[in-house]
């Protein structure tokens, strides 16, 4: 096939919006550090079928029969396929991220039932402004944060990009109120920062921040890069580091320590090259950890190991999984 042709079929898959072909599988498997698995069935479907060439399971309602009623340790239809086709690509690990109260409780409940999985709960910071009851919502996430399987208080933070000035002390009401939550159940912090590096540094030295601080989705350069190590927080790089336009985040993973180091795929979104614009997956998570072993000069499986005992110490012990 010639490469216009190869070209041609990939502009016709993008805008069909179908999932990319599963790239080589890592060498050591990994911990995807942020996914949301029920947008991702929701706006993306299914994921590519398995080894077989087999389709994958459907259901009416593919997020909740998924999970409501299922037996535990047992979940049907496209968000097991996710996770499969996840695993198959080493990526044996997920963190399943809330955004609101009903994908907490989701999220919450899928942990409960898959042992390759486990949850983070809160309020979007892009959700704060909108909600008539902030406190009441924050009770609802409070009252999911002690559960086990839940381990970690996020994303949270600050968005001046999507959110303007009159929404943004909900948005820091919400993000203290967080920190807090994490502190008193002892969770990790997970920080959506978009356009608020300062703000978002601000807050955290006002109220202190927990023992342990994720920078998802870590957006800035190797100066704010070298703060956050600095400071013991932990960088988690997504499929924008592959970009072309993305030579300052690279040279941010360059200065990250391999052991506050992460990786994510923010699936649905941010879909690593050469699949931008594509929905993303669990599954993509090799391109994006490849990219990150160039960029550092590091050995791709030495890269994935380090990856995944990061993985392990912030999020873990995974039932079932590689770590008892």
């Amino acid at each position: 096939m010639t490469d216009a042709s190869e070209s041609r079929r990939e502009r016709a898959a993008r805008r069909a919006g179908e999932f990319p072909p599963a790239p080589e599988p890592l060498p050591v498997p990994v911990i995807d550090s942020h996914t949301h698995l029920d947008i991702t069935v929701t706006e993306a479907g299914e994921p590519p079928a398995g080894p077989s060439g087999a389709p994958t399971d459907s259901v009416a309602d593919p997020v909740a029969d998924s999970v409501a009623g299922a037996p535990t340790d047992s979940v049907a239809g496209p968000v097991a396929a996710l996770i499969a086709a996840a695993a198959r690509a080493g990526v044996d690990r997920l963190v399943q991220v809330g955004v609101d109260v009903d994908s907490s409780r989701w999220g919450a409940e899928l942990a409960a039932r898959h042992p390759a999985v486990v949850a983070t709960v809160a309020l979007h910071p892009n959700e704060a402004p909108r909600l008539a009851d902030l406190d009441g919502a924050l009770r609802e996430i409070e009252a999911l944060a002690g559960q086990d399987r839940v381990r970690g208080i996020g994303e949270t933070g600050m968005d001046f990009f999507r959110t303007g000035e009159p929404g943004r002390a909900a948005q820091e009401t919400s993000f203290r109120a967080h920190i807090a939550i994490a502190k008193r159940y002892g969770k990790p912090l997970i920080i959506h920062d978009r356009d608020a590096h300062a703000d978002v540094l601000r807050i955290l030295d006002d109220e202190g921040a927990p023992e342990t601080v994720v920078m998802h989705c870590f957006s800035g350069d190797a100066q704010f890069a070298a703060e956050c190590v600095r400071r013991g927080y932990l960088l988690s790089f997504a499929g924008t580091v592959t970009f072309a336009s993305a030579g300052p985040l690279r040279a941010a993973a360059a200065v990250t320590p391999a052991d506050q180091l992460l990786v994510e795929t923010d699936a649905p979104y941010l879909t690593p090259v050469p699949y931008r614009g594509r929905p993303n997956a669990s599954y993509l998570i090799p391109l994006t950890v490849r990219s990150l072993a160039e960029t550092t000069g590091t050995d791709v499986a030495a890269l994935s190991a380090a990856i995944s005992a990061t993985g392990d110490r912030v999020f873990g012990p995974w039932a079932g999984g590689r770590r008892a």
